[in-house]
């Protein structure tokens, strides 16, 4: 699908989706809990039911409510029904795990994160449980996971022997100590999930030589603080100690917003002039990507948060306090130097956002950008040539010489099936000179149904 997005000044109120980190999270390990949890607001996107779908294929039985919300309705819903929560009776970490079950081919679409997290989920059962994905995802390799889950005892078999999927993974975790480099902290992730489960007696040491992206290991690590689930952390996260004989409890709570999601109105609003308020993000959530709004502030838009009291019908799920953020800017992007190792799903709204600041802007320390959906650090370096800016990609990241932050001109870009990428210039062609086309439209609706809906007339 194409998809042509013309220049004007976005401002308003938004309301922003469901962290998928926190979805994903919340339905594994709802799925491996004994008894059933409830998670309310959770995501409604194509990743979250790529996992829904592997749940019910470990032997959870998920079950989504949906009701008519007239303030949100879910564009990609055509009967106007949303997501307002599931039920999911857990499989027990596998002990109520049903052998008869049907299938056990567990396709992940294009969800990167359902396909780690659920290797690993995969390894405390007994029985084999293939995983296939999306022409992408073929080519995403979870290599070094296969082998640390290999040294635990574990059948991690890629038939390609490239790390890449179709993958056969067939416990028991028998345990022991292995060595995990981390280019995405999904692979740290996921064992840190499962771990715990594994068999009492069983010792689980994970040292970890790479590590990007930490905040999500402290997402990570926070649900196993919340249910007390033991565990020793070096204080860098260089190495981990996990025993056996844990179990997940069910779980009950709401979806906290989405802060990568919200780079995207956000960069709508600095290249544009907003101001755009956002809701339904907590400044307290351990997501990393909330650094986007630091970045903003420091090219120059007027960032702020507000706490505001409100009904249950704008914020449902909620306490009736909530926060409020708002983004604008009246005056030139400055460009600087920005280091998103810790966030590299920020470089494409980054990307975009510097090519409107006055001179030169460093995204660095992010080579991980390269092994996403797309090759990140290539794709933005070349589309946005075609839009009249010029680039100098480094292994490790790019500069955009914004000179004199004139912005980009209209045309046409390729959004490469890359569901940022498309955002990203969505956004960006509110203050382009003239309109911009993006291909593979559709791909937005990975995490963000709706979003170009908001930008189109």
């Amino acid at each position: 699908m194409r998809v042509l997005v013309k220049p004007r000044r976005f401002s308003g109120l938004v309301r922003i989706p469901a962290s998928k980190s926190h979805t994903i999270r919340q339905l594994l390990i709802a799925s491996l809990a004994g008894g059933v949890s409830e998670i309310r607001y959770p995501l409604d996107s194509l990743d979250a039911r790529s996992c829904a779908a592997a749940c019910r294929v470990l032997g959870a039985g998920v079950t989504e409510h949906r009701e008519t919300d007239p303030l949100c309705p879910n564009p990609a819903d055509a009967k106007g029904k949303k997501l307002v929560r599931y039920t999911i009776r857990g499989n027990g970490g596998f002990t109520l795990f049903r052998h008869s079950i049907s299938s056990r081919l567990i396709d992940v679409g294009n969800s990167g994160t359902t396909l780690y997290l659920a290797l690993a989920a995969a390894a405390l059962g007994s029985v084999p449980f293939e995983f296939t994905g999306d022409g992408q995802i073929r080519r995403r390799s979870a290599g070094p996971l296969l082998e640390a889950l290999a040294g635990l005892g574990v059948r991690a078999e890629s038939a390609n022997n490239k790390g890449c999927v179709p993958i056969i993974i067939q416990g028991p975790w028998k345990g022991g100590a292995v060595s995990l480099p981390c280019p995405t902290s999904q692979y740290l992730s996921a064992l840190l999930l499962a771990a715990p489960l594994a068999p009492v007696g069983t010792i689980t040491v994970i040292k970890v030589p790479l590590l990007n992206e930490k905040p999500y290991i402290e997402m990570t690590l926070s649900y196993l603080q919340a249910q007390g689930i033991p565990f020793e952390a070096a204080a860098d996260l260089s190495r981990f100690v996990i025993p056996g004989g844990s179990s997940w409890k069910p779980l009950s709570r709401s979806v906290p917003g989405d802060f990568s999601s919200a780079a995207f109105p956000a960069c709508a609003a600095a290249v544009s002039g907003g101001p755009v308020t956002i809701l339904g993000l907590d400044p307290d959530d351990p997501q990393g990507d909330k650094f986007f709004f630091d970045m903003l502030a420091q090219m120059g838009c007027m960032v702020e948060w507000k706490h505001v009291e409100t009904d249950k019908a704008a914020f449902p799920g909620g306490s009736e306090s909530a926060w409020s953020l708002t983004v604008s800017r009246s005056g030139p992007l400055r460009g600087g130097v920005f280091d998103l190792n810790a966030t590299p799903d920020l470089l494409p709204a980054a990307a975009v956002t510097a090519a409107f600041a006055r001179g030169d802007t460093a995204l660095v320390n992010v080579a991980h950008a390269r092994i996403k959906e797309t090759d990140r650090v290539a794709v933005m370096v070349r589309e946005l040539a075609k839009l009249g800016v010029n680039c100098t990609e480094r292994p490790d990241g790019l500069v955009i010489h914004g000179g004199a932050g004139t912005g980009i001109s209209g045309g046409a870009v390729d959004g490469h099936g890359d569901h940022r990428i498309v955002m990203a210039f969505a956004a960006a062609a509110l203050g382009a000179s003239g309109p911009v086309g993006i291909t593979s439209a559709e791909s937005a609706a990975v995490t963000y149904p709706g979003f170009l809906e908001l930008l189109v007339h």
